[in-house]
């Protein structure tokens, strides 16, 4: 049986989906911290309502950082803190209170690509592969020794919500095989490579405006990054952001349109000159067609 003492921390859906295989592992969570709302994350899980089904403690928090939330964390004498999908960086106090050490997750290949939307990040740069990676925190961001790393393949028709699922999918099998390893003090830690990494700056929401000027494949990627679970790549017409949900790459020679114009319409879907080809808008908020000829700027 495991004794344990886990502290779980989260706000995600990834979060729920690790805490419960945690619980079936048999995982001794006696407390968790997390959220009742969230304005920056799109893929919010108010954890509580495990808890209850769990009869596992809970805080809501908005800064696990506070006096009052390293207290309660303190006070339940855990062995192992499990930080999964939490926005906000832990400072050495909270990371003290267990003795074990804490747990991140990442879902890039560390030491690559550290920092934030490591989901969006992947898609939006035609990125072939990521990985699932759980590691030890420090003070440093996504900079502790790995725990486990997982390879994910990035295909062509993947878009943030399919690579979000094989994510989860992932690292759920990776906690299945790694916590054992815990209990019975066999794991391994692997010292990341600092000369080997990089780090991705925060998105802003200019960075989801599509610029016909760019090439097909980089639209492309830029909508797929932003689509479900998140906010949605867009385009500015009549004076108002409409999101684009899902696009397609068309091959067309027209060397004496701008890239930005409305060539064409079929159906709901919209054909866009781009830098090098065409785009096919078939998926968008649009409520009215815009006319052939219109211009995306």
């Amino acid at each position: 049986m495991d004794f344990l003492r886990i502290i779980y921390i989260g706000t995600v859906a990834f979060s729920k989906a690790i805490l419960e295989t945690l619980l079936r592992c048999g995982a001794n969570i006696v407390g968790v911290v997390t959220q009742s709302d969230s304005l920056i994350n799109s893929d919010f899980v108010d954890l509580s309502i495990s808890c209850k089904t769990n009869t596992i403690p809970f805080i809501y928090s908005t800064n696990v950082n506070d006096v009052h939330e390293i207290n309660w964390i303190r006070n339940l004498n855990p062995d192992i803190i499990c930080c999964f999908g939490w926005s906000r960086k832990l400072n050495s106090e909270v990371l003290q209170c267990a003795k074990l050490g804490t747990i991140g997750f990442h879902p890039a290949k560390l030491p690559q690509n550290r920092g934030r939307h490591p989901i969006i990040w992947a898609l939006a740069l035609g990125l072939k592969e990521t990985a699932s990676t759980f590691f030890f925190m420090n003070e440093q961001i996504d900079a502790g020794d790995i725990l486990s790393q997982q390879d994910i393949l990035i295909e062509y028709k993947d878009t943030a919500e399919t690579l979000y699922q094989k994510i989860i999918y992932t690292a759920e099998r990776q906690v299945q095989e790694f916590f054992p390893t815990l209990i019975n003090k066999s794991y391994k830690r692997i010292p990341q490579d600092d000369h080997h990494t990089n780090y991705w700056r925060k998105r802003s929401y200019r960075d989801g405006k599509i610029d016909f000027r760019m090439s097909s494949r980089s639209i492309y990627n830029l909508v797929r990054a932003l689509s479900h679970p998140y906010p949605g790549a867009y385009v500015s017409w009549r004076q108002k952001d409409v999101h684009i949900w899902k696009v397609e790459e068309v091959n067309i020679d027209m060397p004496n349109s701008e890239p930005g114009k409305m060539i064409d319409s079929y159906d709901s879907s919209i054909l866009v000159k781009t830098g090098d080809g065409g785009i096919l808008i078939t998926h968008h908020g649009f409520e009215k067609l815009p006319l052939k000829g219109t211009y995306f700027l």
